[in-house]
């Protein structure tokens, strides 16, 4: 099969980094840092800013605001009422923020799908956002993004990345629909009078705040209960922080986008984000992304929502077939159900329908591991692509000495329960470039897309560095046994 390799390469570097809260566990500690720098004169605290300022003031965008933002954070820590100057409470933000270097580890398990701004372009072209697994110090993932163009020709070119990176800013005030979240709480097995108690208190739709201040207004009325209702309101409140939404900066290059764990459930990472271009039965197009959220124990599949790479909704799947990993969504509803490709048992392709696309609650066996490069586990690579002789699915097989290949198989259009045709041999294994890395012996993919004839594939070498292939869809579908 006549796969070519692009030779463009997406390197990690450390030279990329984002400014975060630096966190210091202790309160007391916190008291005596911030009274040292309470302690210092005016013309000290002016000399110590313009030494920050100096060091990392052209690093980062709106950095000033950003140390005000995170003075707010820490105010509560100051031993007095004193007034505190602007500059003093820019030094303070100062002392407590700290550079991360997103993706000093590794840039990896890269997903390709069609910008939302098309115009402007050459006939036969067509411009993409690409995500890719950002990983850094403590093996923490994020999902950052770059953009490019695909000619008529299927030549690929990348836009160059700024040196700037930026988190989005949380959305104050998002609204959770009452209906969803006591749905959510049913699945979690999280029922009874506080539950009911407090759902009854709230509206239709509320805040996160209106949620804290009626938990604590019902807990108030339960004293004798306390012990035993702490824990359910922890985890209420834990829903609630785990589905919210956050809104980049219009001015904002794709490259300067960053989404970074934020919730309970992402302490640890946001890994191998599966994004799709879904189109809904009325024509509305949006972008589904299906990730892992990992909290240095646990593993939650996750989905996050946009329509503009700006506002994104993120959510908690839910539902007893929620576990595991590889959650891939379907372009679009299949016979009047939201579709998923899913692998529970780590081993096997599974195929799930739904009502709604954040609740599951059943599966149908797909695909087995079959062929000896395979023999491990199967999995998917990326939401299945609709062709005209049927769903294309590539997936990933991992055969002895744990060494990955990518392969590919068929499902019929309108029924995808039934697969009408396997590759018998890999369609992309690592070559000698590509087999050394944070993890050898490994080429892996989180979506291709479909360009004109051909079938490009954005892919992961080594779980270290991502580049790209491309290969004639017929041969593709071509070379398939048929089952």
């Amino acid at each position: 099969m006549d796969v070519k390799r692009t030779g463009i390469v997406l390197k990690p570097t450390n030279s990329r980094v984002v400014i975060r809260p630096f966190e210091v566990a202790n309160d007391a500690r916190m008291e005596r840092i911030i009274a040292r720098i309470a302690s210092l004169s005016d013309v000290e605290v002016e000399r110590q800013l313009e030494t920050v300022m100096r060091d990392f003031g052209q690093r980062h965008h709106r950095i000033r605001e950003y140390y005000l933002l995170r003075f707010e954070q820490v105010r509560k820590h100051q031993l007095t009422d004193h007034p505190t100057s602007e500059n003093r409470q820019l030094l303070i933000g100062a002392y407590f923020t700290q550079e991360y270097a997103l993706e000093s580890a590794a840039l990896f398990n890269p997903s390709m799908v069609w910008h939302p701004d098309q115009t402007g372009l050459p006939a036969g072209s067509s411009r993409f956002i690409l995500s890719l697994r950002a990983t850094g110090e403590g093996h923490i993932s994020s999902i950052t993004f770059r953009s490019g163009v695909i000619d008529a020709a299927s030549r690929i070119w990348m836009d160059e990345p700024t040196r700037f990176v930026q988190a989005p800013a949380q959305v104050p005030n998002a609204l959770y629909e009452k209906s969803l979240f006591y749905r959510k709480l049913t699945e979690l097995g999280i029922n009874g009078p506080l539950t009911e108690q407090v759902m009854a208190a709230l509206g239709d739709s509320f805040t996160l705040a209106d949620l804290d201040r009626t938990l604590k207004l019902v807990m108030k009325s339960h004293r004798t209960r306390q012990r035993e209702f702490e824990p359910i309101a922890h985890t209420m409140i834990m829903l609630a922080k785990a589905n919210y939404e956050i809104r980049f900066d219009p001015s904002l290059n794709v490259s300067e986008r960053l989404i970074f764990p934020s919730s309970p459930t992402e302490t640890n990472g946001i890994e191998d984000a599966r994004f799709v271009r879904f189109t809904h039965d009325n024509g509305r197009v949006c972008y589904y992304a299906t990730y892992t959220a990992y909290d240095g124990r646990v593993t939650l599949p996750q989905m996050l929502e946009t329509e503009d790479f700006l506002h994104f909704k993120v959510g908690t799947l839910n539902g007893p077939e929620v576990k595991n990993k590889g959650f891939a969504l379907f372009p679009r509803m299949v016979n009047g159900h939201y579709a998923m490709l899913s692998r529970q048992d780590n081993e096997h392709i599974f195929l799930m329908y739904s009502d709604l696309p954040h609740f599951w609650h059943t599966k149908t066996l797909l695909a087995r591991p079959t062929f000896p490069w395979e023999f491990i586990q199967l999995g998917n690579c990326g939401s299945p692509i609709e062709t005209e002789a049927g769903w294309l699915v590539l997936t990933h097989g991992v055969g002895p000495m744990r060494k990955y290949a990518m392969g590919a198989f068929l499902l019929d259009r309108e029924d995808p329960s039934r697969l009408i045709g396997r590759l018998d041999t890999p369609l992309l294994e690592p070559d000698a470039n590509e087999r050394e890395g944070y993890v050898p012996n490994v080429v892996y993919s989180c979506g291709a897309l479909v360009h004109g004839s051909d079938l490009v594939i954005p892919y992961a070498m080594s779980d270290y560095a991502s580049t790209f292939a491309t290969v004639p869809l017929a041969d593709v579908i071509g070379g398939m046994t048929r089952v």
